[in-house]
């Protein structure tokens, strides 16, 4: 079940809403919210929602085992805790990268092959859940918190079907005191609503026509793709995977808003930024947080020396690339941020800031961009093949036009994406002594429900690129 459904809009969602509004009591809005989050997930999942139950109960225990040690053996409560939840996501997620690449090697050594493995299929979100239960855990080792004695307020925490499958990254200690008591009223639901229609719109209007334009011409061979045909692309790629994942984000918020939970921005546009620096704190800022607190600071951040700052930053994305999926293109597209994000705190930074704030912003884009390209492709041979025709190293003469990939709406749905990626929530602030502004506001908020619903009806099911992760 995705929230871009009809399913999960009239018939899911105003269910649980209702049982949440009826049910005032917190404790019967937690055992709701946790049975209907299961039901979510299992939807999809069946079986695999077994894994993170499994999930939930272990870290149940090895938080309340960590909280009553000291010392070494609480050290040793933690490591356990860590390889543990490691284990199940490198089962799940990376047994088969691992095994193809050691069989690759060991072809060459003249070795025989493993064989006999049993790939299982990716459980939804569990990167994401992991993450969660292993913050959950450092947080009780750090005393930030007191381990959940309560398994059904542990379960909804992981469980909680808003950010479930694709974040944000909740971190325990952001959401513990709001799984006791919550506020719950007219303005945060209205709040709520607006923010989860704007993700929709996010996604429907805007993410799914691009994802469109990228798809068609992503399907050619490598050879078929020309230097315009090549650019448009990754045009649209880089504006279908920012409406695509912020609009699921967007989603996730309003929904927590609409159940009395404040979940943290994701998203604060990206495409503004002026260094890959900054970059990092605009995009997926969740996760950008989880991995300062719990891996870079913890290997020493950049208190040492600049060759230890330099290890750190690269380990951060390596481990960055690799979160994303179990290939080696998300690796390189992890290191290939790394390289210029060393390259700024050795001193580019300072350069960059004595030049023109567009040169700034056209450096940033340029990076952001061609780092797609690996993101997008799976193949990374294929990836470079394409980012040399993006530079007019490849010159192919495609059999086709632009115009075959493009008409009037693809080319106005790709104006509104290039113009909504800047902040234009300022410019309408300074419009709001017109008393008519918040009407309009509203009005554009029923138009945008109303066209994406419509889309719903007349497109086909379309999941959200981060599902995959």
């Amino acid at each position: 079940m995705i929230f871009s459904s009809l399913l999960f809009l009239f018939s899911f969602l105003p269910f649980i809403l209702i049982g949440n509004y009826v049910w005032r009591n917190i404790k019967w809005q937690n055992t709701l919210l946790f049975i209907a989050s299961l039901y979510f997930y299992a939807w999809g999942e069946r079986e695999k929602v077994f894994v993170m139950l499994a999930s939930i109960l272990l870290n149940f225990f090895i938080g309340k085992w960590i909280e009553n040690k000291e010392g070494r053996s609480k050290v040793v409560a933690l490591i356990v805790g860590i390889v543990v939840n490691l284990g199940v996501l490198v089962y799940f997620k990376y047994s088969q990268f691992i095994v193809e690449n050691i069989n690759q090697l060991l072809s060459v050594l003249s070795i025989p092959i493993i064989d006999g493995i049993k790939y299982e299929r990716l459980p939804l979100g569990i990167s994401f859940y992991t993450f969660q239960s292993i913050s959950y855990l450092v947080d009780v080792y750090r005393k930030e918190v007191k381990a959940q004695r309560n398994f059904l307020n542990l379960g909804l925490y992981v469980a909680l079907f808003p950010q479930l499958v694709a974040g944000p990254i909740v971190r325990y200690n952001e959401i513990a005191e709001q799984l006791l008591q919550r506020t719950q009223n007219l303005i945060k639901f209205n709040e709520g609503i607006r923010r989860f229609v704007i993700g929709l719109g996010k996604k429907m209007l805007i993410a799914n026509p691009m994802a469109y334009i990228a798809d068609e011409i992503y399907m050619l061979p490598v050879n078929d793709i020309s230097t315009p045909m090549a650019w448009l692309a990754v045009l649209a790629y880089s504006l279908q995977i920012y409406y695509d994942f912020s609009g699921y984000s967007d989603m996730a918020i309003g929904l927590g808003k609409m159940f009395g939970f404040d979940i943290a921005e994701n998203f604060n546009f990206p495409y503004i930024s002026k260094s890959i620096r900054e970059f990092w704190t605009r995009w997926h800022i969740s996760l950008s947080i989880w991995f300062r607190d719990y891996l870079y600071i913890p290997l020493g951040g950049s208190r040492g020396s600049t060759l230890l700052t330099m290890r750190n930053l690269i380990i951060v994305f390596f481990i960055t690339g690799l979160w994303h999926g179990a290939s080696w293109s998300f690796v390189i597209w992890g290191l290939f941020h790394g390289i210029f994000m060393l390259i700024e705190r050795a001193g580019f930074d300072k350069i960059l800031k004595r030049m023109p704030a567009i040169i700034q912003h056209m450096y940033m884009l340029l990076i952001v961009v061609f780092g797609w390209v690996l993101f997008r492709i799976e193949n990374w041979t294929d990836a470079l093949q394409i980012q040399k025709t993006m530079l007019g190293m490849n010159l192919v003469e495609s059999q086709y036009e632009i115009s075959y990939f493009m008409n009037s709406y693809y080319w106005l749905t790709l104006f509104a994406a290039l113009v909504l990626c800047i902040p234009m929530h300022k410019l309408l602030q300074r419009l709001q002594f017109y008393p008519w502004t918040k009407y309009w506001e509203s009005a554009l908020i029923i138009l945008v429900f109303i066209f994406s619903v419509v889309e719903m009806v007349s497109n086909t099911y379309s999941p959200f690129i981060y599902f995959r992760f």
